[in-house]
């Protein structure tokens, strides 16, 4: 199973650099920011026709000689209007005079922050005022507001980029980890399966057809004479040859109709190969291997070191039990390693059962 979390500073560094820039160096002063910065010497007046002429200004930035004395929301300017009197009391004063009214705690960043950054201190404030806006000083004297609502959208845009941009490498991670496996498990000059998934095979269905109670075969193959094909033809011959045998012994076994997709072919070492056929009973499994030794004979390779043949051949050995807690893998093998020496003693190119 692949432990994602040992990618770990793989995946941030590999994020960082995937996120676009506009994402990576958003900041306050990308957002959508408004700007209602008055003298708050004006009458309340003025600012209700602003607030009531644009539904979405979230507030009030309060000046004094160009400095930033404080600010009302949009929230608190309406609930103070709303009061008895309300009207009659603040619209015709200045904005100073509601101040002292509806003062609070005002926070305000500089238009270069970032997002995240501006959004973790936003949050961070007491709940009645978690959701006020936010004062940005775009530069010195220079102010504008920004609603809470705004800011959190576009955190949410980022974690949401980031959480995809995750996604896709964690899939990367699993398919390069998923390839990775398989060139491990496979021998690199055939390309069947090598003798360690050879081994973590054979365990895994022995296990399995112990519990089934059902047989599993297991065919050694060898080349005949093969020592005798690269002292004639060269080494690099005799891995071309290899290559092809293990093709053919492949392709016999995918296409035989007594096999199924739970089938093996593995290349044990050297010249050799082995096949494990689940739930195959003696008699199919030699079969199998008479296909196997056919089709291998019938590709024509010539040899003409062999004492078998005039053309490449096998030898095999077949052994078939039904897994025991009292039985081993290492005893099955053997037993097919015994029947292809019997093969070998008796002129090769042939079946042997054991």
């Amino acid at each position: 199973m692949l432990n994602l979390s040992s990618f770990k500073p793989l995946i941030l560094p590999a994020l960082e650099n995937s996120l676009p820039k506009t994402f990576q160096e958003l900041t306050l002063r990308n957002l959508s920011l408004y700007d209602f910065q008055v003298d708050s010497n004006q009458s309340g007046e003025v600012a209700a026709l602003r607030l009531e002429a644009e539904p979405r200004l979230p507030g009030i930035i309060l000046t004094e000689e160009g400095h930033i004395s404080g600010m009302i929301s949009r929230q608190r300017f309406l609930e103070y209007l709303s009061r008895p009197f309300g009207r009659e009391l603040f619209l015709k004063r200045s904005l100073k005079t509601l101040y002292e009214f509806a003062y609070t705690d005002f926070l305000m960043m500089p238009g270069d922050t970032k997002v995240i950054e501006a959004s973790s201190k936003a949050l961070q404030r007491p709940t009645n005022q978690a959701y006020e806006p936010i004062v940005v000083e775009i530069e010195p004297y220079v102010y504008r507001i920004l609603d809470v609502h705004h800011l959190l959208t576009a955190q949410c845009h980022i974690h949401q980029l980031a959480s995809n941009l995750l996604h896709e490498l964690y899939q990367e991670l699993e398919t390069a980890h998923q390839k990775l496996e398989l060139q491990a498990s496979l021998d690199a000059l055939t390309q069947v399966a090598n003798r360690r998934r050879f081994d973590e095979y054979l365990a895994q269905q022995w296990l399995q057809m112990s519990k089934q109670q059902s047989p599993i075969s297991i065919i050694m193959a060898d080349i005949d004479c093969f020592k005798g094909y690269n002292d004639t033809y060269g080494h690099q011959a005799g891995d071309k040859c290899i290559k092809q045998v293990a093709l053919g012994i492949n392709q016999a076994v995918q296409t035989s109709l007594k096999t199924n997709k739970e089938n093996l072919v593995a290349r044990y070492g050297g010249e050799e190969f082995a096949i494990v056929l689940p739930q195959m009973n003696a008699i199919d499994a030699v079969s199998i291997a008479e296909q196997i030794r056919s089709h291998v004979k019938s590709l024509n390779i010539t040899h003409k070191a062999s004492v078998a043949s005039k053309v490449v051949t096998l030898s095999l050995g077949v052994a078939t039990t039904i897994p025991q807690l009292s039985s081993s893998r290492e005893a099955l093998i053997a037993e097919a390693d015994r029947a292809l020496y019997q093969a070998k003693i008796q002129g090769r190119d042939r079946v042997i059962l054991s």
